[in-house]
């Protein structure tokens, strides 16, 4: 077995066994609360299609995140980059609805969604290459300034009439409203979209010379530099590219899920997609199989509080376990490959 392999499988080993010993200190069983994880993920047809009316989002932002972890970029700034997009179909669907026709107007809130998204990335990229700000620092920022811009619009210009609160603006009409499989959350039109941007993400970053050029930035940016790559150039392509698809997932929370701009439109899934992006080590071939996982993990836990008493937070202690274990089997893993 290579040694690269030993060492992810005996973290994946150790990630379990600490999982299953916080399980127990929470005087629980293991098994017990893997079998209600998995019930309240797909137990019913109801609970699988939350479980892919989340994934669409979390494939879109994993995605765009996967770029910008390839040119070397710790892009914390995808939550505010979900609700630029989100406030940029708001914006179009406000605009346009009732003067050209629903799947035109829907057509346009998602190209909105994406525009929105990409200016917020770029902003976040030019302040790390022009203003040299660290990117981490510059993302949180904007994460703040997108929330405060979201809650400015809700509770001011397109608060609904008369009232203003925690709930959002006002419904759009139905025929906006993008279709699901029955009364569920579950579009297939979103599940779509984000598989099509996951194949686009691994031809680009496997089959092209631009992912070439990318991954030749993110080993280091001053050698590729002056082996004539543009790497500046190649940076703020990485933060466009991220905040376009970012800018969808906000598009599809409002058009699929929600259906109105509200305070907690990401849902913290542009941070979720981080532990998904860490997790694979930046392959875009295991966005999908990962993001399902982590999906499953969030919508399972629910279960948790009603059957077993316990939080439904240790979902997060087990997806935070995980992530922290397989960067800590990539690390031993490499420094014994470059001690050799």
């Amino acid at each position: 077995m290579p040694k690269s392999v030993f060492y992810q499988v005996s973290s994946l080993i150790l990630s379990l066994l600490f999982i299953g010993g916080v399980i127990l200190l929470a005087k629980a069983s293991p098994v017990m609360v893997l079998s209600q994880l998995i019930r309240g993920a797909v137990g019913t047809p109801d609970q699988l299609a939350r479980v892919l009316a989340t994934l669409a989002p979390l494939m879109l932002c994993a995605s765009g995140l996967i770029f910008t972890f390839t040119a070397g970029l710790y892009n914390l700034g995808v939550e505010g980059q979900i609700i630029a997009g989100a406030i940029g179909t708001t914006l179009a669907l406000r605009i346009f609805q009732g003067v050209l026709p629903p799947p035109m107007v829907i057509l346009l809130g998602i190209g909105a969604g994406a525009i929105g998204g990409l200016i917020w990335g770029l902003l976040a990229g030019a302040l790390n290459v022009y203003g040299r700000i660290n990117e981490i620092f510059a993302g949180l920022g904007l994460n703040f300034m997108a929330q405060g811009l979201a809650l400015y619009l809700i509770f001011g210009p397109w608060q609904r009439p008369g009232v203003a609160s925690m709930s959002g603006t006002e419904l759009f009409d139905q025929s906006l409203w993008l279709g699901t499989w029955g009364k569920t959350e579950a579009s297939p039109i979103s599940l779509l979209i984000a598989l099509l941007v996951v194949i686009g993400t691994i031809l680009t970053l496997r089959a092209t010379s631009f992912g070439l050029q990318l991954r030749a930035v993110g080993q280091n940016s001053r050698a590729a530099y002056l082996l004539g790559i543009p790497s500046l150039q190649r940076l703020l392509s990485a933060f466009a590219i991220c905040g376009m698809c970012a800018g969808m997932a906000g598009s599809l929370q409002v058009l699929a899920i929600f259906h109105r701009l509200i305070p907690s439109i990401s849902s913290n899934l542009g941070f979720l997609a981080l532990l998904v992006v860490m997790l694979i080590n930046f392959n875009p071939l295991l966005i999908g199989p990962v993001a399902f996982f982590f999906s499953a993990l969030n919508i399972g836990s629910l279960q948790l509080p009603l059957s077993l008493d316990l939080e439904s937070s240790l979902a997060g202690i087990i997806q935070g376990t995980l992530v922290l274990f397989a960067l800590l089997g990539q690390g031993i893993g490499q420094r014994m490959t470059n001690n050799q």
